[in-house]
């Protein structure tokens, strides 16, 4: 079986800026600032203000983002943190890393995104903080939030991990909160050669307690004032990003020519239960992915599907297949099945079709036409 249409091909992004690339990878070398050096802080700066933030504190991870994330916030022992269970399983590791108790919540069905009027019934004493994830390249609504943090007077930590340079209402994704998570796993819109994640943040506290956690809990060399960690950004990763940075728009919005395409051609596919996930934010959505459910009234099962689309060449995902009340290592949080029934529907209908920078017009033509094929629609 020859793949014809990757799942993701990222050499279609770094080929054009491979000299670029080098160079940097190549100045990191030769100066050997490895740890904390000016590339790093110089993408944070950048990295910063392109999220409509004062300040960025590169990490390890995007885990890492999240858990230092929220410690910095003083968000711990005895704070209940809100979050969907439709999101990958790194916001909840995050949560539990800081010390925080997650109350996890329903779903959108339409947009996939965390179901606010849920999250209202989850409210107690002990709330500290929401976590909205801006999930698949959209963003939450930011009013809807703000008003909710409002009422509830609660914290808004974003789980941006999929949503670099997203906007919806005149909000970029890191901008709506006290602070947000990033993550740069190399698949994301801008990735790096390895793990990598930052929190940004418009709170001078919490990016001063932040340079701290990531570096053993100290501003001031073998000076430690408080446990911390060792999550720092590489200078290297932070050189390669710095230099991919300023294509990013570039490229969000090829990802957005496609996403619409696909919302076009797939139109007629609705009545045979193939449902693209809505797009509330029009030209703010991002399109890190592009799912679709496939629904009940669909002649063939997803994995029926994905699997006659693998034999065609084409490569698909699903994000994700299990919620995260249903994990096995969380067992102990007290969930069971049905306790989140559209997360665990959508866990069952979604696939994710091709969508990167470079994805052509003719191989979406090749995805289009062989989903139609598959269900016998001409």
């Amino acid at each position: 079986m020859i793949i014809t249409v990757p799942f993701v091909d990222l050499n279609l992004q770094h080929q054009p800026i491979q000299a670029k690339l080098q160079q940097a990878i190549e100045d990191v070398l030769v100066k050997g600032d490895f740890i904390l050096g000016q590339p790093l802080s110089d993408f944070e700066t950048a990295f910063a203000v392109a999220s409509g933030t004062k300040y960025g504190i590169g990490v390890a991870s995007g885990t890492d983002a999240i858990t230092l994330g929220l410690q910095a916030c003083n968000i711990g022992a005895g704070d209940e943190v809100i979050l969907p269970a439709n999101t990958f399983i790194a916001t909840l590791i995050g949560v539990v890393s800081a010390g925080a108790k997650p109350i996890l919540v329903d779903c959108n069905p339409k947009t996939a995104l965390i179901d606010l009027e849920a999250a209202a019934k989850a409210i107690t004493p002990q709330t500290k903080a929401i976590i909205p994830v801006h999930l698949y390249g959209q963003m939450v609504s930011p009013s809807q939030l703000l008003d909710f943090a409002n009422t509830y007077k609660i914290l808004i930590f974003e789980d941006a991990a999929q949503a670099h340079l997203a906007e919806r209402e005149g909000y970029r994704a890191g901008s709506v909160g006290i602070a947000a998570a990033f993550s740069f796993y190399p698949s994301k819109n801008l990735g790096a050669f390895g793990d990598g994640g930052m929190v940004v943040t418009n709170n001078p506290d919490v990016a001063t307690k932040m340079r701290r956690l990531r570096n053993y809990g100290s501003s001031q060399k073998y000076v430690h004032i408080e446990p911390g960690t060792n999550s720092r950004l590489d200078t290297l990763q932070a050189a390669i990003l710095h230099q991919k940075l300023p294509y990013l728009s570039q490229w969000n919005s090829a990802r957005l020519n496609i996403g619409q395409r696909y919302d076009i051609e797939l139109v007629p596919l609705a009545s045979a239960g193939i449902i693209p996930i809505h797009n509330q934010s029009g030209t703010g959505h991002i399109y890190h992915l592009y799912v679709v459910k496939i629904d009940d009234s669909c002649p063939i099962q997803r994995q029926q599907l994905q699997g006659q689309l693998t034999a065609a060449g084409i490569q698909t995902g699903i994000h994700y297949p299990i919620p995260c009340h249903l994990q096995p290592a969380f067992n102990y949080l007290g969930y069971q099945q049905g306790n989140f029934p559209q997360s665990e529907q959508l866990s069952q209908q979604i696939l994710s079709l091709p969508i990167y920078p470079g994805l052509n017009n003719s191989q979406i033509t090749e995805i289009v036409t062989a989903i139609y094929s598959i269900l016998k629609i001409k």
